[in-house]
């Protein structure tokens, strides 16, 4: 092009735009770089909606709900979930079967937003943002926070549900791992459970009343008709789930492993 130019002014070519030239016409237009792009691009994230509880959208949430009946007797426990960038709840809540916008057991009573920028999102193994890089390639890295919940969605829809072994702590925990949050690939039921109790915030009042009512009336029930032997006992069971939950997740991986 510059050879042509040079010739209609009736210059001849200079050895500089003859390399130029060269360089242009070997280069791919593909690889052709736009001045204004830059490699953080790749990574910038889009800002979420609101929180909006009435709709029941918590954009990049980890979400609690109280339990029917295991609630009432140990109100530490509930059932979880985690919401898409869209705010829908997609929670793993049965065998072989995973809820999208249809949080089961209830409405949502507390809630931690999680940060993206505390995930990994490599898109190959040069990109790992994370320490572990080959580990987390291995079990399964996500290329962004959706790809992530649906990825660990399409997994549980092939496991069996169970309270004590395999229940939606895991598949929150699965999840976590997927994008190495906060730097860590140890997410287990203990350290999501741990989540929500120490950083998860309250909906609104009526959620705190919903969710210890039922616990406080079962045991001014029991105090009253059996006596405090029966608080005795609630704290024996109570104590039991701990301690299974404990054991089972730094002792026994195996067992607590979907």
């Amino acid at each position: 092009m510059f050879q042509c130019i040079s010739l209609l002014h009736g210059f001849p070519p200079s050895p500089s735009t003859d390399i130029f030239t060269m360089k242009l016409a070997l280069t791919p237009m593909g690889d052709v770089e736009d001045p204004s792009y830059t490699k953080d691009d790749e990574h910038d994230l889009w800002p979420l909606d609101e929180i909006n509880p009435t709709k029941a959208r918590f954009p990049c949430c980890l979400v609690w709900t109280p339990l029917p009946v295991v609630s009432w007797l140990a109100p530490f426990i509930g059932h979880v979930g985690l919401c898409m960038e869209d705010g829908v709840v997609v929670d793993f809540s049965g065998s072989n079967f995973v809820n999208t916008d249809d949080f089961a057991y209830g409405a949502v009573a507390r809630y931690v937003q999680l940060d993206r920028q505390q995930c990994c999102f490599p898109s190959n193994l040069a990109s790992h943002t994370c320490k572990y890089r080959y580990k987390h390639t291995e079990i399964g890295s996500a290329i962004s926070w959706d790809d992530a919940v649906q990825s660990s969605r399409r997994y549980f829809e092939h496991k069996s549900y169970n309270l004590f072994t395999c229940n939606s702590y895991s598949y929150v925990a699965n999840c976590l791992n997927r994008i190495c949050y906060d730097g860590s690939m140890n997410w287990n039921m203990m350290s999501v459970a741990a989540l929500v109790l120490f950083r998860g915030r309250w909906v609104d009042a009526m959620a705190v009343i919903r969710s210890f009512l039922p616990f406080t009336v079962m045991v001014c029930f029991g105090v009253s008709i059996v006596g405090w032997p029966f608080l005795m006992g609630l704290m024996s069971f109570c104590l039991l789930l701990i301690i299974w939950f404990c054991v089972g997740t730094f002792c026994l991986k195996n067992v607590l492993e979907c």
